[in-house]
């Protein structure tokens, strides 16, 4: 039997639990054996807060009247064995709500009201200002009170035509998609310009986002809507009403919202909903099916997609047929297909990104903890050595030896001040890049495309001033990759002559690959020059309306941004850390051998037992290998069900 979308959610969520109790506990072996350094303590809290916090977010796009706030009650909630999110005839959800989990909030649902769109704050930092947000507490056990809460997302105003052009939903130039003048020549607008619900649901805890977004109009004019938050999202899930297929308004989102130009389209999901309209009690069930096919073709030509992306469902029947446990009415409904679809598009690829990412860190790790373990056998090596060649040796050769050994150590002692040079170097070099990365150089960028975008006549350049801004910004990754790269030869060379001149076993870490960051600024400029079409372009002309736009670019530029200096303080920490580790563990050599020499010096049977403690040695370090083997090998080869499976009696053995 097939796994649906909740099942194999909750298998994640384990998987990800799992995995992230095994990495503590590698890390808390690896302090316990003195093999956690800073880098690679660095390297196990990233890796563990990945696993923890991973989130994945579906939203869920379509124009009004389309069935999709009741296909996320379908999918999601009927386990309540009712409505949860406001799904009556009409405009529902007026404006875009995100449903997720926080345990430092407690349950309630956010609203922010429509009047911030006339300040020029994005999105991102109106969270971060709570007292702002209209609050309202949930009760998770009661389900009407639920419903009731939710409802009013549904919640709009009556305003003037200049209040409704001021909030970005009212065009001179676009007639079409303005929204009716009332008798009282008002027209009605959304109450709240974004809706947060935090609630316990159990897929929520485990990570899962659900962004229900309102139609073509409201979508346009929230510009973070539409070039960080859909863009962001693991899936789209884009819903059609089956009856009328493809319309102009559903095509006009999915061309200017949903789909770029070269884009991988397989985390799309297009549903053909209601299709329990077209079951015809004087049609056949064949021809029902075959007006169905038809109907599937007919969009995925249109829309581009291969036929198994686009999904015929009935999100009404498929409620009714949870809430009433109707097994024959939910097949017909077709929901475990669609939710089958979603577990493949969204669960598979999610794991497979994830299980990637982990594999590359894990093996770093490894290496990294694997060459303190090469160090001290390295050490031992040459204690055994040096002790063997002792054997018959009268008292002035071992105080010779004794002397040799404080000669060294004060020779190494030395060295310290050349190691602080090279580390000056690289600091130096270190802030450039530091500098071309960091939040003053954005932010000079985008002031510079602000000011762009204020000139007169703009609307017909906006793509050139776009594409000037993205060009330097490639241009300061590019250079920043350089000057790592300089970095990099720097640190190989120094490693080289450390390695020759002290016998360390130094190795430059792999240098950050900052290219992927450029990869990420195509996407951003991707969906921007999405937003960029002749049908925004009047709105671009306002340059209160382009100064929102630049801060929803600002904010998703910043989370690329912040992640490529990660990346680079990450590998300055594997450089330092090591140089740390190597020199901490040649001074303890030092202590160690000139213990063993005083110690042959007092007792004639000295050197065979210190002998002796080194086989000891050399074999404990073998375990510690074989163990580090053993725990990073877990991590990376195990499925996630079998990681679920067998976690309980392998972690009781690490």
């Amino acid at each position: 039997m097939a796994t649906s979308f909740n099942e194999q959610f909750d298998q994640h969520g384990v998987w990800r639990r799992e995995f992230a109790l095994r990495l503590k506990l590698l890390g808390e072996w690896l302090k316990d054996h003195d093999l956690l350094d800073s880098a690679v303590e660095e390297r196990l809290r990233r890796l563990e807060g990945q696993m923890r916090s991973d989130k994945v977010m579906v939203a869920f796009v379509a124009e009004f009247s389309r069935g999709k706030s009741e296909l996320i009650n379908a999918i999601f909630f009927a386990g309540y064995k009712r409505r949860i999110m406001p799904a009556s005839a009409g405009r529902t959800t007026m404006c875009p709500t995100e449903l997720g989990y926080d345990a430092e909030v407690p349950p309630c649902l956010r609203l922010l009201p429509i009047e911030t769109r006339l300040q020029m704050q994005p999105l991102m930092e109106w969270r971060m200002v709570p007292e702002k947000w209209t609050r309202v507490d949930l009760d998770v056990n009661d389900p009407a009170q639920l419903a009731q809460a939710f409802e009013k997302v549904s919640e709009v105003l009556r305003v003037t035509q200049e209040q409704a052009k001021a909030l970005g939903f009212w065009h001179e130039d676009n007639p079409e998609d303005n929204p009716p003048i009332g008798a009282d020549g008002l027209v009605e607008v959304p109450k709240w310009r974004h809706a947060l619900i935090n609630i316990a649901h159990p897929l929520l805890k485990q990570g899962l986002v659900i962004l229900d977004t309102p139609g073509l109009n409201a979508i346009g004019a929230e510009p973070e809507l539409t070039v960080n938050l859909i863009p962001q999202a693991h899936a789209v899930v884009f819903i059609l009403a089956a009856d009328t297929g493809v319309t102009k308004s559903d095509l006009a989102i999915w061309r200017e919202h949903l789909i770029a130009e070269d884009e991988d389209t397989d985390a799309r999901l297009v549903v053909l909903n209601k299709i329990d309209t077209m079951w015809d009690s004087l049609s056949t069930p064949i021809q029902v099916q075959a007006q169905i096919d038809r109907q599937r073709a007919n969009t995925a030509e249109t829309l581009g997609l291969r036929q198994d992306q686009v999904i015929p469902v009935s999100a009404q029947k498929g409620l009714v047929a949870k809430v009433n446990d109707d097994k024959e009415l939910l097949a017909a409904s077709r929901l475990p297909v669609l939710e089958q679809a979603l577990a493949e598009s969204v669960m598979g690829q999610r794991q497979k990104i994830l299980r990637s990412a982990v594999a590359g860190n894990v093996a770093e790790l490894r290496s990294e903890a694997a060459r303190v373990i090469g160090i001290r056998r390295r050490d031992l090596a040459e204690q055994m050595v040096e002790l063997k060649g002792l054997r018959g040796k009268n008292t002035s050769v071992i105080k010779h030896m004794r002397a040799r050994i404080e000669q060294e150590q004060g020779d190494f002692d030395a060295s310290g001040a050349k190691i602080h040079a090279v580390r000056s170097v690289h600091l130096k070099l270190l802030r450039e890049v530091f500098t071309l990365l960091g939040t003053s150089t954005l932010k000079s960028e985008m002031t510079e495309l602000t000011q762009a975008l204020r000139q007169p006549g703009i609307k017909l350049g906006v793509r050139k001033a776009y594409a000037e801004t993205f060009e330097r910004l490639r241009a300061g990754l590019r250079k920043a990759q350089t000057t790592s790269g300089e970095i990099q030869s720097m640190l190989t060379g120094t490693f080289r002559q450390l390695n020759a001149e002290y016998g360390f076993s130094l190795q430059a870490p792999r240098e950050p690959e900052l290219a992927r960051y450029e990869r990420d600024l195509d996407l951003v400029e991707r969906s921007h020059n999405q937003y960029l079409g002749v049908g925004n372009a009047l709105r671009l002309a306002q340059p209160e309306f382009a100064d929102r736009l630049v801060r929803a670019l600002a904010t998703r530029l910043r989370v690329i941004y912040e992640s490529a200096l990660g990346e680079v303080e990450l590998w300055n920490k594997s450089a330092a850390a090591q140089l740390d580790a190597q020199l901490r563990e040649r001074r303890r050599n030092f202590g160690r051998r000139i213990e063993a020499i005083e110690r042959i010096q007092q007792a004639a049977s000295g050197l065979d037992d210190r002998i002796a403690e080194i086989d000891q040695q050399e074999a404990a370090l073998d375990q510690l290998d074989a163990k580090l083997s053993e725990l990073t090998a877990h991590l990376t080869s195990a499925p996630p069900e079998a990681l679920a499976d067998e976690a309980e009696p392998a972690l009781k053995t690490a």
